[in-house]
């Protein structure tokens, strides 16, 4: 066995040549058939329009009518009313125009926005709870003209204007509903071409006329079942409360509550006839309102969340 491992190759027998290597034909590639393309898809004509990206980043914006200074809090441009005064912290007020920042005479800006940043959670729910308040109002805003409507007692009615007789000199009728599950319909004696003034002054009348009944009734309920007496009604318009209850016996309830449901109205008249026994807001005080409306921590938050028809 010859061994030539390690051997230079001069003692090597010559190597034989190597084979050619046979040549492979390569497969002609075959472009696949095309694919027929799919049509587009149809635009949908209600759907809603795309909203450009600049406007994604759009700022919400709130603007106190009276702002001398903004600040931006997360995704929200917040122009604010500042003053200052003798006091001896920084307060903040959320109310239907804005936001209002109240500071001392010796606390620097800086400390001012320092102290609107920490707060501005608080800010920006305060403020879109009552942009959406707001919002829900103007939609209730009520047009003064035959067909418009507004809520009695919690049910939408429909005004028509009827001049043709006097309703036994009430102004008004209240109908059935025309229809199961529709609205009732307050006739009006007013002429057709009536200005929205007279209108409302029509309804307003007849409303007015309707609660001070509905009110008696309720006092009337209510103060045996909480052992007081009232000596006197008298209807409020105010803007800000819904009654009022001197020692004297006065009660004073705002006629637009007979816009909401009979319970709230309950509620309010036992507010008042309780205050004739505990004249504060004391725990025996809410004791004694519901020992004759049990619900009336429910009914209380109904009538602060619900809104009011606007009467502008």
């Amino acid at each position: 066995m010859d061994l030539f491992e390690g051997l230079g190759s001069e003692f090597a027998p010559p190597a034989p040549a190597p084979a050619r290597p046979r040549r492979v034909k390569k497969p002609k590639l075959v472009a696949p058939p095309a694919m027929p393309l799919a049509p587009p898809a149809p635009v949908d004509p209600h759907a809603p329009p795309a909203v450009p990206l600049a406007d994604t980043l759009t700022l919400a914006n709130f603007a106190h009518p009276q702002a001398t200074r903004e600040v931006v809090l997360g995704s929200a441009r917040v122009a604010y009313e500042f003053k200052r005064g003798k006091r001896k912290t920084i307060g903040f007020l959320v109310g239907a125009e804005g936001l209002s920042v109240r500071a001392p005479r010796w606390v620097a800006l800086r400390d001012v926005d320092a102290a609107i940043h920490e707060k501005s959670d608080w800010i920006l729910r305060k403020l879109t709870e009552t942009q959406q308040r707001h919002a829900r109002v103007e939609a209730t805003r009520i047009e003064w003209k035959d067909g418009a409507g507004f809520p009695f007692l919690g049910e939408p009615v429909v005004m028509r204007l009827d001049p043709k007789h006097g309703f036994a000199s009430v102004g008004g009728t209240l109908d059935d509903a025309v229809e199961e599950g529709g609205p009732r319909v307050l006739r009006l004696a007013v002429a057709q071409n009536a200005e929205p003034s007279q209108i409302r002054d029509a309804a307003q009348a007849w409303l007015m006329r309707q609660a001070r009944k509905l009110f008696i009734e309720r006092l009337d309920h209510f103060a045996p079942l909480l052992g007081v007496q009232w000596k006197k009604l008298s209807l409020s318009n105010a803007s800000t409360r819904w009654g009022s209850a001197s020692a004297d016996g006065s009660i004073r309830l705002n006629w637009r509550l007979i816009h909401f449901r009979l319970p709230v109205i309950d509620y309010v008249v036992a507010h008042e006839l309780a205050h004739l026994r505990v004249m504060d807001h004391s725990h025996r005080f809410w004791e004694t309102v519901e020992s004759v409306v049990p619900d009336y921590d429910l009914l209380r938050r109904q009538l602060k969340d619900e809104a009011v028809p606007r009467w502008g």
